[in-house]
């Protein structure tokens, strides 16, 4: 079995030692090579590759946001890329996940390879469960999101939670709205909610979470319910159920 792999890392001489490492391997081939994280997530979703060599520091979208731009059933089996840091190392080892240590060594980046062919030698390798446990903790060490991913096709881009509007239910995604546009985010809305802060976005309905520092009227409805007025002039209804929490924020 032939492992494609794609390799992301902004310095020249790291990727170069990738591509080495990489064409030392007869059961790999590099089907790409990115300079930044960005340029990884639309080369992944592209080349849906076995593999993926990713620098955890790298300008603008380091290592573990290509991984949480992606959805969990397209991500490859991940080797991080790292200079010495003794917390990264701590969560690698902790949870299981692979990673290597600048400068490269070819036995360790050899001892990774065959660890990822071993797992998908099985009938129908699972996913790996502590890479999402890493970015679980990760995300948890970080606090509030200040910036959100988001992709469109190949491109990726960046919203600045700070200018969110409103968020609404797009099926099993989010649908942001800021600044008179709006982006469709692949992550459900029980799941962003999750990494806003409270003080600030309150959900207002099961298919709606508004920022609340853009509430500009709130006017009664029925049943306990409230039309919310933003900014922008977008009307928004919140439930019975949240209408609650949002009268002790907005207090």
């Amino acid at each position: 079995m032939t492992l494609r792999v794609v390799l992301a890392d902004d310095e020249p001489l790291v990727r170069e030692r990738l591509r080495a490492l990489v064409g030392s391997r007869p059961d790999c081939t590099l089907v790409a090579e990115c300079a930044d994280g960005a340029e990884a997530v639309g080369v992944i979703e592209r080349e849906r590759p076995d593999v993926a060599l990713l620098d955890v520091q790298m300008p603008e979208m380091d290592g573990f946001e290509v991984l949480e731009a992606l959805p969990e059933d397209r991500r490859p089996a991940v080797i991080f890329v790292t200079a010495y840091d003794e917390y990264a190392v701590r969560a690698f080892e902790v949870n299981a996940v692979d990673y290597l240590l600048k400068p490269l060594e070819a036995s360790r980046f050899n001892a990774a390879i065959d660890r990822v062919a071993k797992r998908r030698e099985a009938p129908d390798p699972p996913a790996d469960p502590g890479l999402q446990a890493l970015l679980d903790e990760l995300r948890r060490k970080r606090g509030h999101a200040t910036r959100l991913v988001v992709r469109d096709g190949h491109r990726v881009s960046f919203v600045a939670v700070a200018e969110i509007d409103w968020i609404d239910a797009s099926g099993n995604y989010a649908r942001i709205h800021a600044g008179g546009r709006s982006q469709l985010l692949r992550e459900t809305l029980k799941s962003l909610e999750g990494r806003l802060d409270p003080e600030r976005f309150v959900r207002v309905h099961r298919s709606a979470i508004v920022n609340i520092e853009r509430i500009v009227a709130m006017e009664p409805y029925f049943h306990g319910e409230y039309v919310l007025t933003l900014r922008d002039g977008t009307k928004v209804t919140s439930s019975r159920t949240c209408s609650g929490r949002l009268r002790e924020m907005l207090k």
